[in-house]
């Protein structure tokens, strides 16, 4: 499912038009974003835990020259689902 599909079925369940259901989605999305931004966890009970997960530098290896690099420390997003969320899926 991609974002247009996602907008479709929101509308449908929702009974808003594409338009503000597209705008609310938009505004879903920006809302995680900047509270993960900020560090904060978005939970969702019953769906799920978005989060960021910190990652030390490290020295890795180029697969081609063997050679040792640098890999800088980052942040990247997580998310764990839910109870709800991964019992419907069985």
């Amino acid at each position: 499912m991609n974002k247009t599909e996602l907008v479709d079925a929101i509308a449908k369940a929702s009974g808003l038009t594409k338009v503000d259901s597209a705008k609310a989605l938009d505004a879903t999305l920006e809302s995680i974003q900047g509270a993960l931004k900020k560090n904060d966890e978005v939970r969702l009970v019953g769906f799920g835990t978005f989060a960021v997960a910190s990652r030390k530098a490290t020295v890795g290896r180029n697969p081609r020259t063997g050679k040792e690099i640098k890999i800088p420390a980052s942040k990247a997003p997580k998310f764990k689902a839910g109870k709800t969320f991964k019992d419907a899926l069985n």
